[in-house]
């Protein structure tokens, strides 16, 4: 009777060993000081330390000397593809409108369809190449004031866009609108850090 007792618990402790329950665990006291921000509370039978489940780092490894965000020049390509299509969908949408009103009198043809479709076509590039040379300028400039100033802030944008205004239309009514705009983009990107200045301010 004690022998069989005695393996039983030789084997107990084999599976307690084989288990993990074996070795040194944490109490209560021990898990309760450790923050598990985002976690459920683990078991205190678990022998893990939960200080190396809490994840305090980055998700993603950047590459040596890699910026966290992309740069004026990775931009540019979304830039002048998305002017493109949002231009081509503009004009489509204003060639539809302006060949029915100029086809409101004709019936319901062949003709009357070449015509609204020639219409479509016809704005849908027109738009697409505007839009799409504002943007290819507007990177340009962008890409060649970071490389000069080796900054990126508000300053950049706002040059870019007056000199893609005043190069577009070769006058300084262009340069103002350019200026106008991305000096509205530039404050609508910084309204929230503006906003937090002035209540910090009024405090």
């Amino acid at each position: 009777m004690e022998g069989g007792g005695g393996s039983g618990n030789k084997t107990t402790g084999g599976l307690a060993g084989f288990f993990g329950a074996g070795g040194a665990g944490y109490s209560h006291a021990d898990l309760a000081g450790v923050p598990l921000t985002g976690m459920n509370p683990l078991s205190p039978y678990l022998n893990v330390d939960p200080r190396y489940l809490v994840q305090d780092t980055d998700e993603f490894i950047l590459p040596t000397g890699a910026n966290k965000t992309r740069g004026r020049f990775e931009l540019a390509f979304f830039t002048i593809g998305g002017c493109c299509m949002t231009g081509a969908a503009f004009g489509a949408m204003n060639g539809l409108r302006l060949g029915l009103k100029e086809t409101q009198n004709m019936a319901w043809s062949k003709p009357r369809n070449v015509q609204i479709l020639n219409m479509v076509t016809r704005q849908g590039a027109l738009w697409a190449n505007t839009l799409g040379s504002l943007a290819l300028l507007y990177s340009a400039f962008g890409v060649i004031i970071e490389k000069t100033r080796g900054a990126e802030d508000d300053l950049n944008t706002v040059a870019a866009g007056t000199m893609t205004g005043m190069l577009y239309k070769c006058t300084a009514r262009g340069g103002l609108t350019g200026l106008t705009l991305t000096s509205l983009y530039a404050l609508y990107n910084n309204w929230e850090h503006m906003k937090g200045s002035l209540l910090q301010q009024s405090l």
